[in-house]
């Protein structure tokens, strides 16, 4: 697979990459390890500062990183800006957290002394999207590095200067040679990295297939895997909601990344109390969104990251109202250079269509109406996904009953669902499995030890 960076604004290149060779990663693994024999006995003090370190760089180079963002994947500025600072973020909670985290814990036994001990793994390999270049790698660099592992990064090779610029930012934080490397590789060499003795760990962000690919080659030689994949998240609204606040949060849950988000809404599961109103207010707000040149100033939306992601959601689409989906707005590819679409809403959606079924990773809402809870419930839930809800009601019972029967391992209650690092982050279901962020993020990759002395 060639790796490269195209601007998807433009649909030119900008870089290409020579991919590394056998022996490239082999050096990288042994380097890894090597690091990894002294940066494991490193105090959470001197983590901590390094991990600072980063923060630093990050906020105070925050355009820098912002346009690489955005020429090689083609979110707007000012969401790739906002990006770099909520890895500066999660930099920061980690390097303030992480001893507390892993910290013993004393448990009362016969024992004179029990307890729980945390260890570090050793290389864990990243295999991240390309959606968030920066988030999705922070969200796991962070609390790695400061648990003790190492990490290799495998980005997507539509981001490699993202990828190199995340790498240079940690060894200028001051992190030891072979702590944190970016490997500029295809898929086909990671199931040999899966199998390497020394790395004990796999973290994955991405898709079904992917995901399901490398659990089955990790399964093989019994090592720890995380896995972060698809969503097709509901957005429920009772008649209860603030209709316009719901709508203005819809559209942004929906078109959040240009609609290419795992946790963006797609769903809409509209009471039939509320559907015209909702139904009209949202389409109103997407037909104004502005779209355009991502580097411009004031554009909500812009391309699509690859020509192959634009053509595979017009022929969602285009199925879909083949098979009896009704078009309200969009459905078009946009007459300019760069893989634009057109904000996008269907209705009356038949089961046995792609939009019934299947991801669609841009700027497409689906909406369904219902007529109560149940009903809404049993359309959230007929989908082999399970990670990220939200539901909109002021009625205190409806709230419960939604909370407790969505299968998600997310459910957001009137606010659109986002990934803190104070909160674990995961789904259920095809979804994946393993949690991200806060404190159950950081004992993913670590030796929970009992410890028991008489």
């Amino acid at each position: 697979m060639p790796i490269k960076s195209v601007n998807p604004a433009t649909g030119e290149l900008e870089k290409s990459f020579t991919p590394l060779s056998e022996s490239n990663v082999e050096d990288k693994i042994a380097r890894a390890n090597l690091a990894f024999q002294s940066y494991r006995k490193t105090t959470y003090a001197v983590r901590t500062g390094m991990m600072i370190n980063a923060a630093d760089i990050l906020e105070r180079e925050k355009l820098q990183f912002a346009v690489l963002m955005t020429k090689e994947m083609g979110k707007p500025l000012w969401s790739a800006s906002e990006e770099v600072l909520k890895c500066a973020w999660v930099s920061r909670y980690y390097a303030e957290n992480a001893e507390r985290f892993l910290s013993d814990e004393i448990i009362q036994t016969t024992a004179l002394k029990s307890y729980v001990h945390y260890q570090p793994l050793g290389i864990i390999l990243a295999v991240m999207p390309w959606n968030f270049p920066f988030w999705q790698v922070f969200r796991f660099a962070a609390p790695s590095l400061m648990a003790g592992n190492v990490g290799l990064l495998k980005h997507a090779s539509n981001v490699p200067q993202c990828s190199l610029a995340i790498e240079d930012i940690f060894r200028r934080a001051g992190f030891p040679d072979g702590t944190f490397q970016t490997l500029l590789i295809g898929p086909e060499i990671i199931p040999r990295i899966i199998a390497d003795p020394r790395v004990k760990g796999i973290t994955l962000t991405g898709s079904e297939p992917a995901g399901s690919a490398v659990a089955s080659l990790a399964g093989k030689v019994i090592k720890k895997t995380v896995l972060e994949l698809g969503g097709s998240d509901p957005f429920i609204v009772m008649p209860s909601a603030h209709i316009n606040d719901a709508a203005a949060e819809g559209v942004k849950a929906r078109m959040v990344n240009n609609g290419q988000s795992c946790i963006a809404a797609k769903r809409f599961i509209v009471h039939k109390k509320a559907f015209s109103p909702f139904l009209q207010e949202f389409q109103k707000r997407m037909e104004s969104l502005r779209i355009g040149d991502p580097m411009a100033d004031g554009m909500d939306v812009g391309p699509l990251a690859t020509a192959e992601i634009l053509e595979q959601l017009d022929l969602q689409v285009q199925e879909s109202i083949r098979k009896g989906a009704k078009l309200v707005c969009g459905g078009r590819r946009l007459d300019r250079p760069g893989y634009y679409y057109a904000p996008t809403i269907l209705t009356e959606i038949p089961h046995n269509s792609p939009a019934y079924k299947e991801e669609l990773f841009g700027p497409v809402a689906l909406f369904f109406r219902v007529d109560s809870p149940e009903e809404a419930i049993t359309i959230a839930n007929d989908s082999s996904f399970g990670l990220g809800s939200s539901v909109w009601t002021n009625v205190e019972d409806e709230k419960q009953f939604l909370i407790k029967e969505l299968e998600a391992g997310l459910v957001f209650v009137n606010g659109m669902v986002v990934s803190d690092p104070r909160l674990p982050f995961g789904g259920v279901k095809n979804s994946g499995y393993g949690r991200e962020l806060g404190m159950h993020g950081i004992r993913e990759f670590v030796n929970i030890k009992t410890v028991w002395i008489k």
